[in-house]
């Protein structure tokens, strides 16, 4: 089953990365996408609830602070099938609100920006 929602997933996740303005498009296609099943017990141990969607870690776009991961976004597919209730449609539409909530992150926006822009 992982297999199949991840195939799902980049199938979005590229559909996404291609409707994105120019200006976002070539920032959004540098940040790597990663799909794990649930969240790892070290992400729960930050405070995350285990039921999270996705995750952006790492600096925001045009933050050149030291660290030590790369940016990058995190979906967890498991979570994302449970919240769509099992409906691959609406999994599908999970995953591309997820990935651009966590694009909103790297971006630096505030839930409102990522809104005003039509991300989310």
């Amino acid at each position: 089953m992982f297999a199949r929602l991840t195939r799902i997933a980049q199938e979005e996740i590229s559909a996404t990365l291609r409707g994105l303005p120019p200006e976002l498009a070539a920032p959004a296609r540098s940040i790597a996408v990663h799909c794990e099943r649930t969240p790892a017990p070290d992400v729960l141990a930050e405070g995350f609830e285990p039921d999270i969607l996705g995750l952006f870690s790492g600096s925001p776009h045009g933050n050149h602070e030291d660290q030590p991961m790369p940016p990058q976004i995190t979906l967890y597919l498991e979570n994302l099938w449970d919240y769509a209730e099992g409906d691959e449609t609406v999994f599908r539409d999970e995953v591309r609100i997820t990935h651009l909530h966590e694009l909103g992150h790297y971006f630096g926006w505030d839930e409102d920006e990522v809104d005003r822009r039509g991300l989310g």
